[in-house]
């Protein structure tokens, strides 16, 4: 088995294994800080679409790890990028937050913050996390899936880690769109999605062998990273608890107490 501090690139999660609400998680900035200064490429990699990749770098910047928005990638941004791509300028019911809503319209998209009277020109419903979630939201998405609107979602997480504990996350809000439509979610660009792969990947220019997943999601970062072919490295920071593990399936090359084992090793090679 590869060391944990042999990687060439390090792919970290954010909420659970940085950081928890407004607090580093103990030796979170000795590590990040530690394999920057060894050489290595660092990237955040989030599904949490609540905030702008200029949002994660202003907290993590405050927090004590100094990042530009540039290595930050969260799944409203590929969401953005994936769309733009595919279809240049389409309409688009999104339900979320203002900080995803603001990364569709920049990436060129026609957001529609009310459809009614043109659920016939809404190309994609957006699913994301969204405190504000309410029946008229569900009813937008109904009525633009049930003429032609494809669906698609940010992320498919359950929960969200919070200081006190966990929140409903994008699962909730996908249940009940599948629910009143009877259509599966077609694409998700976050974690696990093979999108959110090639994103950071081109990000550090490296192969997947060369990188080292760190998150706290079995069922997204782990799973993620090895589907791509990635090191995995799961902290009991954040989501996963031991009595999760081993998981019959997922099988991380690491399990670290938390992202300070990082730091610790690469102390015990220098």
């Amino acid at each position: 088995m590869r060391r944990l501090t042999s990687y060439d690139g390090y792919i970290f999660d954010l909420d659970g294994t940085i950081y928890r609400g407004e607090h580093l998680i103990q030796g979170a900035q000795d590590a990040v800080l530690g394999l920057r200064a060894a050489g290595k490429r660092v990237v955040f990699l989030s599904n949490k679409p609540l905030e702008t990749r200029e949002d994660y770098a202003r907290k993590l910047t405050r927090l004590g790890i100094p990042t530009p928005a540039e290595e930050v990638i969260n799944s409203s941004w590929v969401m953005a990028r994936w769309l733009a791509a595919r279809s240049p300028g389409a309409a688009v019911y999104a339900i979320g937050e203002p900080p995803l809503l603001e990364e569709l319209r920049r990436a060129g998209l026609e957001v529609l913050e009310d459809p009614s009277g043109r659920y016939d020109q809404v190309q994609y419903v957006v699913a994301a996390f969204d405190r504000t979630f309410h029946y008229e939201k569900l009813n937008h998405a109904l009525q633009s899936i049930r003429r032609g609107a494809r669906f698609v979602a940010t992320n498919a997480d359950r929960t969200c880690p919070v200081e006190s504990g966990e929140i409903p996350d994008a699962a909730g809000v996908i249940g009940a769109i599948e629910g009143v439509t009877g259509h599966r979610v077609e694409v998700v660009t976050g974690k696990p999605s093979p999108i959110m792969v090639e994103t950071v990947l081109h990000h550090l220019g490296l192969q997947p062998g060369q990188c080292l997943m760190v998150g706290d999601r079995l069922e997204t970062d782990m799973l993620m990273g090895v589907r791509a072919g990635m090191g995995t490295a799961l902290v009991l920071t954040g989501v996963t608890r031991p009595e999760h593990l081993p998981h019959p399936e997922i099988r991380p090359d690491f399990v670290l107490e938390s992202v300070g084992d990082i730091a610790r090793a690469l102390t015990e090679t220098g």
